[in-house]
């Protein structure tokens, strides 16, 4: 068997069932763009080279955006899939992110709830009314773990999964995340610039779901 691609991948977790990996900013979960390199095609070629099958089963259960580093937790079979999807749909997977901001959040502690419309047009969300149609709720908690003059650094539990959400809501609170051009402000982007930040710092840190096996829960972190 070779080696080389697994050495490539930062393999966070694996078993006959699942696989996760921590997904380096810039590279997309999944893409449709021929000759762009992405998480789901590395992770499908990997285990065509172990196990010798021309096409894996592989099936995507959570998806960072292309800018954000992280977790990526994949099934391997069917069954695993539709085990991990419904954990997904029922949030019995737990997300948790780090994130700096410029700017200090409101309190230490507290949850984020709006309301987010998804255009898939220009592949952005806008913060929306309660009443407009397609409006979805989205809800996070905080916890600011250290500041400093210009900005926080937070430890973040999504409590829903919607397009762009973190980035919207924190720059809908008034702390832009470093590194985000498309939801940050002027001065957010400017300070980036002073900082030469080219990535938006957000990683999806630690995942926990149920072994789609056994159904022992599981706790993936990554640093």
């Amino acid at each position: 068997m070779r080696n080389d691609r697994k050495e490539q991948m930062d393999i966070v977790k694996e078993t006959n069932s699942y696989i996760v990996i921590n997904k380096p900013a810039g590279i997309a979960t999944q893409t449709s763009q021929i000759g762009q390199k992405d998480v789901l095609s590395e992770v499908k070629n990997y285990l065509s080279e172990q196990n010798n099958v021309k096409n894996p089963y592989v099936a995507v259960i959570n998806r960072l955006d292309q800018p954000v580093s992280g977790l990526v937790l994949m099934a391997k079979n069917k069954a695993a899939a539709a085990d991990l999807s419904r954990q997904l749909s029922d949030k019995a997977i737990e997300k948790y992110y780090k994130a700096t901001v410029y700017g200090h959040m409101p309190k230490m502690s507290g949850e984020l709830t709006d309301y987010l419309i998804k255009d898939a047009r220009t592949n952005s969300s806008r913060i929306a009314d309660r009443i407009e149609k397609q409006a979805k709720e989205a809800r996070l908690e905080y916890k600011v773990l250290y500041r400093d003059t210009d900005t926080d650094e937070l430890d973040i539990h999504l409590l829903t999964g919607r397009h762009h959400q973190i980035r919207l809501q924190l720059s809908n609170a008034g702390c832009p995340l470093l590194g985000d051009r498309k939801y940050g402000n002027e001065r957010s982007i400017k300070y980036s610039d002073s900082q030469h930040i080219g990535s938006v710092r957000l990683t999806a840190y630690r995942l926990i779901f149920n072994d789609p096996q056994d159904g022992r829960r599981v706790s993936c972190t990554c640093t």
